[in-house]
């Protein structure tokens, strides 16, 4: 049997036992007399015996060799000592096997009067050697690249990986160094690193770099190397060593990646159809390609429409009408191009057709042949451009986004000669996709946009008179298309008795909802004004009026996908400003016949007042609340405006557009409306023009009126007697008034009217009774009381004696109403001049 193999101390540094972990070791407290004191589950776990069979019993029957007591009391006394003992010795496991196992026995110690060792073993495992034919065909055969290098990094040995890498046979190398091999493979910075390792010895680990090899001249290649420095016995350091792998398929994907999440923010900055598309094309020339092309179907550009084929339109015609919206090469400009931006084009590449556009795959084509019959046949302009400038690869990509054709994108190299590969095609579908999303985004916005401009300008007044009371002049600019229609208003009302109602407004938010909300307040400030409301009141009843559409709005969840979401983009973007339907709002009164001007606001900012001198102010009636707000009360105010005075209202886009200080903007335009400007007109566009010099984010309204007086000679008025013989001399002396203005024609109806409302005020009303004829643009006739009970037309029965009289005054007149004042009522009606 083998003896013990005894090795040095396990408790001294020098042994290579000295890092022997015992703590999951099997242990056993063994007597000095041999005994088993202590047996730990470990150690059964090893030897397969219970603690109720050992302890107590002899350790020797644990050995698996013959007994050598003089070697035990060798290994005991060492113990003794203090030094302990560790060696390889063979046991008997419990099933009848043989295990080695390294055994300890630690230096003895006392257990009350008894002499005790502890005992520790662990199976030793079987170690494994390699051959050096075996190190010599891994070192020469693996996948990395290696090479050693002197001090003077000159090489001395290289294995077969590195020779293939680089194209350059083994004993040409040898000897030389890098930068003589292969100049073009950033081989000063690579020595640079290397020497950096000699002077040092700290290793440089996984730099990366891309080059071109004379193994294969045609690609460029990217590889990882690490560096390393070789050191012998005495520690001094006699070379470098470096190994090198080959990453280009993980460069690539990194660098595609990079780019396709690049491509993400530099194409599609701006909701305009020939802008992205242009940007597609100048992102990819020359990242991806020499000469990119960007054709969209005419529709995509259209405004009008649906705007683009669906995949289930039907049979596409043969030859797709498009137009070239995007161009870019790395030749100046362009001469490789057969269509510039703009024309009309109907590429596909043979011999593919329409098709390819609806349900057809990316085109690749690694080499192109100009003289292919199809090419020659089918684009023979094209086929000599390819021979005149080297096209030599191709790939095309139908634009395609939510199942909408959106037109073609096509990807030529030329100076760069590597042919493009199935792999670039997934870059040349990410990069399309990416930009026909924001195509169809710009595409769809740019409908709505049309579309709200459109319903924006039919909703607002196509002409504007403010009859003989007021010149009116107005300035309107649409905000910038990206962003979006705003709801601003303005609008110049007839009135009664020769008066002009005036308003101007902003709705909350932009895009259709707000141009919609703009037209239905304008058609309710009309019917408010008709209905001859003062101005708080007016607001009062539009700001309910807004309260109702706010309850009207529904509230939108955003589901769907992540790309139906972006679909919305420009609705979701018009839905999330309008959800509070809100308005600020200005109306206002002016009297040519007293020049007085009352006028109540909503949360706009007050009107401009110019006196004929030129003296600015900003007359400020109580502010009141924005419309849709609800519960709080609006107030009116009242000024005296000179004749020849200037009025203006304007939105709050006028005077924040220049750097968002309203207080700076108002003054500002109090300037540019004093200067002295005999045209109205010229002066409203002007100041426009010089506040809103570029396009702004908000609409922009501003409404200049120049105001009129009506002078003595054209009212006349008189105090009636509560008494119904009154009538015939009231009668007589407004038609006296008529003839002597030229009216002979209205004399009769005049007098008829007069008679009518007079007696009806005597009959039914109290006291004051006053009655005003003006001429104006039309012949009014006004009849005061103090009454506030409104009048009522009714149809009276054949055998009734009375209740005609509103009925004829209804036939008679062009207009008739009522309108309340503080002390009473007015009924009016009014008579086209001839």
């Amino acid at each position: 049997m083998d003896a013990p193999r005894e090795e040095p101390d396990a408790l001294t540094s020098e042994g290579p036992r000295a890092l022997f972990d015992a703590s999951s070791d099997a242990a056993a407290v063994v007597s000095g007399h041999g005994v088993v004191l202590g047996w730990t589950k470990a150690a059964e776990e090893l030897l397969g015996h219970p603690a109720s069979e050992i302890v107590g019993g002899p350790a020797a029957r644990l050995l698996a060799m013959p007994g050598d007591p003089v070697r035990v009391a060798g290994v005991a006394e060492r113990c003794r000592a203090g030094m302990g003992w560790s060696g390889l010795i063979p046991l008997r496991h419990r099933g009848g096997r043989r295990i080695e196992a390294d055994l300890r026995v630690s230096a003895s110690f006392r257990i009350g009067a008894d002499e005790c060792f502890l005992i520790s073993a662990r199976e030793q495992r079987q170690h494994w050697t390699v051959d050096q034919s075996v190190l010599d065909g891994f070192l020469t055969r693996s996948p990395v690249g290696m090479a050693m290098m002197d001090t003077q990094l000159r090489y001395v040995w290289l294995n077969d990986t590195l020779e293939r890498f680089g194209g350059v046979p083994r004993e040409q190398r040898l000897g030389r160094r890098l930068s003589e091999l292969l100049p073009g493979l950033q081989a000063e910075t690579i020595e640079g690193l290397m020497r950096k390792v000699i002077d040092t010895g700290v290793p440089v680990t996984d730099y990366e770099y891309v080059g071109w090899s004379w193994a294969d001249p045609h690609r460029q290649h990217a590889y990882s190397t690490s560096f390393f420095p070789l050191v012998d016995p005495d520690n001094s350091i006699t070379g470098v060593c470096y190994m090198v792998l080959d990453v280009t398929e993980r460069w690539n994907a990194r660098q595609l990646l990079a780019l396709v999440n690049e491509a993400g923010t530099r194409i599609g900055t701006t909701l305009d159809v020939l802008r992205t598309a242009q940007e597609l094309a100048d992102f990819a020339v020359p990242r991806f390609a020499d000469f990119v092309v960007v054709d969209l179907l005419e529709p995509v550009l259209s405004t009008e429409g649906h705007g683009a084929w669906l995949t289930d339109a039907g049979p596409a015609p043969v030859k797709p009408v498009m137009r070239r919206a995007g161009l870019s090469s790395v030749r100046e400009g362009a001469p490789e191009a057969v269509a510039q931006v703009g024309d009309r084009v109907d590429f596909v590449p043979p011999p593919h057709d329409a098709h390819l556009l609806i349900d057809g795959e990316p085109i690749l084509i690694p080499v192109l042949d100009p003289s292919d019959e199809l090419w020659a046949t089918e684009q023979p302009e094209r086929a000599a451009s390819m021979r005149e400038f080297g096209l030599h690869s191709l790939i095309s990509v139908p634009m395609r986004a939510r199942n909408t054709v959106l037109g073609l994108t096509t990807f030529v190299r030329s100076l760069n000669p590597v042919s493009f590969q199935p792999d670039d095609v997934l870059v040349a579908r990410e990069l399309v996709a990416r930009a026909a999303l924001c195509v169809d985004n710009a595409r769809r916005y740019t409908r709505e946009h049309t579309a709200a401009v459109t319903l924006q300008r039919s909703l607002l007044p196509q002409a504007l008179t403010g009859g003989t009371a007021l010149e009116v002049a107005s300035s309107y600019l649409p905000a910038d298309a990206t962003g979006g229609v705003g709801g601003d208003w303005f609008d110049v009302i007839p009135l009664s008795g020769a008066r002009v109602g005036l308003v101007v407004g902003d709705v909350v938010g932009h895009g259709i909802t707000a141009a919609a909300t703009m037209g239905r307040l304008r058609t309710a400030v009309q019917t408010l004004a008709d209905m001859e409301m003062p101005p708080d009141e007016l607001l009062a009843h539009l700001d309910d009026l807004v309260l109702r559409l706010s309850e009207e709005q529904p509230d939108e969840a955003v589901t769907g996908t992540a790309d139906e979401a972006v679909a919305g983009a420009a609705e979701a973007a018009h839905r999330s400003t309008t959800a509070f339907l809100g308005a600020t709002c200005l109306y206002a009164v002016y009297d040519p016949v007293t020049r007085r001007c009352t006028m109540a606001r909503a949360g706009h900012p007050p009107p401009v007042v110019i006196t004929p001198d030129g003296q600015v102010s900003f007359p400020e009636p109580p502010a009141g609340p924005p419309l849709g707000l609800g519960g709080m009360a609006f107030e009116a105010a009242e000024i005296e405006l000179a004749e020849n005075s200037l009025f203006g209202l304007y939105t709050n886009g006028l005077v924040e557009a220049a750097d968002g200080d309203v207080e700076r903007g108002m003054s500002r335009l109090g300037d540019l409306l004093s200067r002295p400007e005999l045209d109205l007109g010229a002066l409203c566009s002007s100041a426009v023009g010089q506040l809103v010099p570029v396009p702004q984010p908000d609409d922009i309204a501003l409404l200049l009126t120049r105001t009129r007086a009506l002078g003595a000679e054209h009212v006349a008025s008189w105090e009636v007697p509560v008494d119904p013989a009154a009538v015939a001399d009231v009668r007589a002396r407004a038609t006296r008034q008529v003839e002597a203005w030229g009216f002979e024609e209205l004399a009769m109806t005049t007098e008829l009217i007069v008679s009518e409302l007079v007696t009806n005020a005597i009959r039914y009303a109290e006291p004051p009774i006053r009655l005003r004829l003006l001429r104006d643009s039309r012949l009014t006739c006004e009849v005061a009381d103090g009454s506030s009970t409104a009048p009522r037309l009714r149809h009276a029965r054949s055998m009734d004696e009375g209740g005609r009289g509103l009925f004829l005054v209804a036939q008679l007149a062009h207009r008739w109403g009522a309108r309340y004042t503080a002390d009473g009522k007015i009924i009016w009606a009014e008579q086209e001049i001839p």
